[in-house]
């Protein structure tokens, strides 16, 4: 019995080791924990870049003269270009070498952030990021890809762990640290501070990281690039943003404008599919899918990276929303959840070795249900500073289980030599997982509200006498301090802003136990992973 069964036919022959005894016995001559580090810091300077610019937002629009709309596209314009490049790191390697490409994208996404934070009009900014976030698109799935590779499978749990660190905290601390830094100093310094990491990361990776020897560079292939394929990856994935990110704001399919992305959307990855699944060297790797636990990694990490998302912008949003904190304090709130995974992601990995994927995914998923039940109960207009730090620990805690167990299961029985695509497909399916859970959670969020904005004016109807008592008790309140002829008005103001404030906050109510609902579902999609034994890695028993 091998320690991987895959569900499907193994892949085109193409991806079977050239050399099994070269790839076993290779090491890297650096101690691995140095490399993930190394890499780590890379990758954390860009996952940050994708929320640290929130809240900065209303003083980029107002320093360079646009309206806060325009000023949104400074979001959009990097998601765009970061999501097209993510799944491309895997061909792009191979062009000029894992290395040389991850050294080029800290170069190309360090220079951007000067030019950034330095832009004097809002459509040099545009441009900027979007060259910063295809510099970014690289980093991530390379950094997977290097730790991958560096360390021993039983190993590879642990420094995930470290991965996951990057990936789950970095998103979490960004809202926080951008508005510390747009109040004490500038917006531009958001951009500013990636220049010296980037010089440092620039310097450790040229020392440290090296390519194994399945790590093949062929700039031949560059002047046969799939440049249909790229189109089609381009039209989808900008159409995909796009919809997404303007879709509230534009009333999402009453609009044309939305409509004409979605179709975009819709029709570029339909096209990207059909065409790259029949390429002899694709940009993307499709036929990975054939596997049936990458297959299913993927899609259970999209779901995945969907909760972390949701769970960072809905909290804050609340609290800013209806309990009145800045964006400051709301993101302090978020802090505690930062050291419940630091604490948890190292036990995590370790766990990863010594028990298999499955029951890690489904111990994680089972904690979801019941972190969203906890979540529905304390989101109330009473909630206090204290129960909104320690909700966010409770939300943190299923996080390293799920994320690295996925992680480690979606490289457990496939070829090494296909890591680089695979760390790039997990990434992209997190990425893109959470844009579409953001958006749908805030849709639903305001849909939800509209219901029960609805159901609650029911109540407030002239023959209810529980409506009347209240109405002329704060009649008679206000009219003691504003006067007779103002105070049934104010009143009835203060009743329907209080009703409005209750419809939303039952709003992300109901989204929270939607969310633990769809735990539900995870953990049976969990079930379905293959079984593998703890610390098991690619190799031979990858194809059979």
């Amino acid at each position: 019995m091998s320690e991987f069964e895959p569900a499907s036919p193994a892949p085109a022959r193409h991806m079977e080791n050239p050399n099994p005894v070269e790839v076993t016995a290779w090491k890297p001559r650096v101690n691995p924990w140095l490399i993930a580090m190394t890499v780590a810091l890379a990758a954390f300077m860009e996952v940050l870049d994708t929320s640290i610019a929130n809240v900065a937002l209303p003083h980029i629009a107002g320093t360079l003269g646009a309206s806060t709309n325009e000023g949104t596209w400074v979001l959009t314009s990097y998601l765009v270009s970061n999501a097209i490049v993510l799944p491309l790191g895997g061909w792009a390697s191979s062009v000029m070498g894992r290395r040389n490409f991850f050294v080029f994208c800290i170069t190309i996404f360090t220079i951007a952030s000067f030019l950034c934070g330095a832009a004097p009009t809002l459509p040099m900014l545009l441009i900027f990021r979007i060259i910063q976030g295809a510099g970014g698109g690289g980093m991530q799935p390379m950094a997977q890809a290097i730790m991958a590779d560096s360390f021993e499978p039983h190993k590879r749990g642990q420094a995930f762990a470290l991965y996951g660190l990057v990936a789950v905290l970095a998103p979490s601390i960004g809202p926080t640290l951008g508005g510390w830094i747009t109040d004490n100093f500038s917006w531009r310094w958001i951009f500013f501070i990636n220049i010296p990491v980037g010089i440092l990361a620039f310097i450790l990776v040229t020392r440290m990281v090296d390519d194994p020897p399945w790590i093949k560079a062929d700039p031949s292939k560059l002047r046969h690039m799939d440049y249909l394929g790229l189109g089609f990856l381009t039209i989808a994935m900008g159409g995909l943003q796009i919809m997404l990110d303007k879709g509230e704001e534009n009333d999402w399919f009453s609009s044309g404008f939305i409509q004409f992305f979605a179709f975009l959307f819709v029709g570029g990855m339909i096209s990207l599919v059909v065409w790259e699944w029949r390429q002899k060297n694709p940009l993307i790797n499709l036929k990975l899918f054939r596997f049936k636990n990458f297959a299913i990694c993927c899609f259970l990490m999209a779901l995945v990276g969907g909760v972390l998302n949701a769970n960072t912008v809905l909290q804050p949003q609340f609290m800013q929303q209806l309990l009145g904190y800045n964006a400051t304090n709301a993101g302090l709130a978020l802090t505690a959840g930062g050291f419940a995974l630091i604490v948890m992601m190292p036990l995590a990995g370790i766990a990863t070795g010594k028990i298999a994927a499955r029951w890690l995914a489904v111990l994680g998923f089972v904690m979801f249900v019941v972190t969203f039940r906890i979540a529905a109960d304390v989101t109330t207009l009473d909630m206090t500073f204290s129960q909104a730090s320690w909700l966010r620990v409770v939300q943190m805690l299923p996080l390293p289980f799920c994320f690295i167990s996925i992680t480690n299961a979606a490289y457990v029985g496939m070829p090494r030599e296909e890591s680089n695509q695979v760390a790039g497909l997990i990434n992209f399916a997190r990425n893109i997982g959470g844009s579409i859970m953001i958006a749908l959670t805030n849709a639903q969020v305001t849909s939800r509200a509209t219901w029960h904005q609805q159901h609650l004016q029911s109540a407030m109807q002239p023959g209810s006498i529980a409506f009347q008592q209240h109405s002329q008790a704060l009649a008679g309140f206000f009219s003691g301090r504003f006067g007779e002829p103002n105070g049934m008005a104010m009143a009835l103001a203060n009743l329907y802003a209080q009703l409005n404030r209750q419809a939303q906050m039952q709003g992300y109510q109901d989204v929270y136990m939607e969310l633990s609902w769809m735990s539900v579902g995870l953990i049976a999609l969990a079930f379905l992973l293959s079984r593998n034994r703890p610390g098991a890695g690619p190799g031979a028993s990858a194809l059979h």
